[in-house]
């Protein structure tokens, strides 16, 4: 793996009989759908571990867990208002499941969920599934208001079209962005230390260069824990965006 960087991000197979049959193709139980499971379960664990005692006066794990509720509900608050919590749940899930998702994957050998663009598309897709449902529920057919501004009629011509467009690509922007974001840095890491591996490897005066490579790692390595927090951040905020959009019509206008 240290001089394939993209070996990392290899779905492979952890049993070797497949799970299902599904359209005559195999489905089988990965490294992707294990460290998914594992994200899930490190989550739950956590939050329930976290809350279990309540103290009054809360330890470290448990103003860990109050602090990443009340962040939460404060984005909303501040995005949607108060009628927004309602969503809460479904952002908090998001933002926990993408947070946790990031983080372990800095693990050497762990993989990273949010590098594979399957993962970041399907969270994309639930998100935008929501909002859509979410403003028929509320607005009915009103919600096509959404895609129209308040512009002369001649301009809805061409606006109305931009809107719309604008609207589907929000599902690959919103997919590609933390994709791209983890792939990228994953990559940058993992090819810096294939040259500390290599320069070691020479011995002499020039396995002392190794060192610059090695300090790169580890400033890279604390710039990817900031990103992994900005990203599942960014997409936790960008769904309450879309949500309060598909709540509030006239306040898109």
């Amino acid at each position: 793996m240290a001089m394939n960087p993209m070996e990392q991000f290899e779905v492979k197979p952890i049993l070797q009989q497949p799970l299902l049959h599904i359209g005559g193709h195999d489905i089988y139980f990965t490294n992707q759908a294990l460290f998914m499971c594992v994200v899930v379960a490190a989550v739950t664990l956590f939050l329930t571990l976290a809350m279990s005692r309540g103290r009054l006066v809360p330890s470290r794990t448990q103003s860990m867990a109050e602090l990443s509720y009340e962040f939460v509900a404060g984005m909303i608050r501040s995005t949607t208002g108060e009628d927004g919590l309602v969503f809460f749940p479904f952002v908090f899930a998001i933002f926990m499941f993408v947070l946790f998702s990031n983080f372990l994957g800095l693990i050497p050998g762990a993989f990273t969920v949010t590098s594979q663009i399957a993962v970041t598309f399907a969270l994309a897709a639930v998100v935008m599934l929501t909002v859509i449902v979410t403003g028929f529920v509320v607005h009915g057919l009103g919600f096509f208001k959404l895609f129209v501004p308040k512009a002369p009629f001649l301009l809805l011509i061409l606006l109305v079209p931009i809107e719309i467009i604008s609207f589907l690509t929000r599902l690959v922007s919103l997919s590609v962005r933390l994709f791209a974001n983890m792939l990228a840095g994953h990559t940058m890491l993992q090819v810096f230390a294939s040259f500390v591996i290599a320069l070691g490897a020479t011995g002499g005066i020039l396995s002392l260069l190794s060192i610059t490579p090695m300090f790169m790692i580890i400033f890279i390595g604390a710039l990817e824990m900031l990103v992994a927090f900005l990203q599942a951040y960014v997409f936790a905020i960008l769904t309450c965006i879309y949500l309060n959009e598909a709540l509030h019509l006239h306040e898109h206008h």
